[in-house]
């Protein structure tokens, strides 16, 4: 099952985020993902993972088990390298072992003092804070990002945890307009407006972070999981689910692509069998109103600023 890009090309509705995979399980987790029927992987230079993860689609290539054009392969441009944009897509392309990104992202807003390309460093000051540089604009950016799909490198590019003033801003001054915004939404932060006026304005939307971060995100920003809601709890009972088939299933029906994570098989394998099952109306109607406007993904733990204030 597949969405269509406002270019074109097809994305996957299902994929699996890499993020926070050890180096050493990536390979295993990819090709085994793709035996189960994943086509569509969210990679980012930040994930410090690539060159695994290249390691995993050469092999699979190479053995037949399924061919480059079959895969929707996603990575992000880091902070830092803003300044640096057709360099960093061409570090990300070696380390994958690609031809060619189905998409590339600028993975946040915010250019930060240059560290090398590729090294995916944030630079703090001496209190810190994040090195934010004020010399390049996200316009300056986006302009350079266009310039991969007119060289071939990349077929589609988007934006990540862009606001509506931000995601705006790109539509007025594109001339590609962003195929994709990839925020964090789920359950306990919906953020409606956001992902309806991408949809209006023909950007699909990714959620990031689909099931509320669950044990990952606990650990590192001390949240709360979704997945524990008793209104989500008993949907899975009635459709004879878990909790996150449920959460998945909600995302996709509201016009989403979700990216779980997982290191563990069972959980791909759970992840993946969410098109098999509808969830109703009234039980749509059920999760809306367990919103909290509750973000979980925290980087100002490790910035010292909240970009998001």
């Amino acid at each position: 099952m597949a969405i269509t890009l406002n270019n074109g090309f097809k994305m996957p509705v299902v994929g699996l985020g890499v993020w926070r995979m050890d180096k050493k399980d990536v390979k295993d987790l990819i090709l085994n993902s793709i035996k189960m029927g994943y086509r569509h992987f969210d990679c980012a230079a930040d994930y410090q993972n690539e060159a695994e993860v290249g390691e995993a689609l050469a092999d699979a290539f190479q053995t037949g088990l399924v061919k480059r054009e079959d895969l929707f392969i996603t990575t992000k441009l880091w902070n830092s390298d803003h300044g640096h944009v057709l360099e960093a897509c061409k570090d990300s392309l070696k380390k994958l072992r690609l031809d060619y990104l189905d998409l590339y992202l600028v993975h946040f807003p915010v250019a930060t003092k240059h560290t090398g390309v590729g090294t995916t460093a944030s630079a703090l000051d001496e209190d810190g804070v994040l090195e934010i540089d004020t010399t390049i604009s996200l316009e300056t950016t986006w302009h350079a990002m266009e310039d991969l799909v007119s060289t071939g490198l990349v077929r589609s590019i988007g934006i990540s945890n862009y606001d509506i003033f931000l995601t705006r801003d790109c539509l007025a001054y594109s001339k590609i307009k962003p195929a994709v915004n990839q925020i964090e939404t789920h359950p306990y932060f919906q953020r409606d407006s956001l992902v309806k006026f991408c949809l209006k304005h023909g950007i699909s939307v990714t959620a990031h972070t689909p099931l509320g971060g669950a044990a990952a995100n606990t650990e590192w920003f001390g949240t709360v999981s979704c997945l524990d809601d008793p209104v989500l709890k008993g949907l899975a009972e009635k459709h004879k689910k878990t909790a996150a088939q449920i959460v998945l299933r909600w995302g996709i029906q509201r016009n989403t692509v979700v990216i779980p994570k997982s290191s563990k098989l069972d959980r791909l394998k759970e992840n993946f069998q969410v098109l098999d099952f509808e969830l109703k109306e009234e039980d749509m109607q059920h999760i809306k109103a367990i919103d909290r406007k509750y973000r979980t993904n925290q980087p100002a733990k490790f910035w010292g600023v909240d970009l998001y204030a």
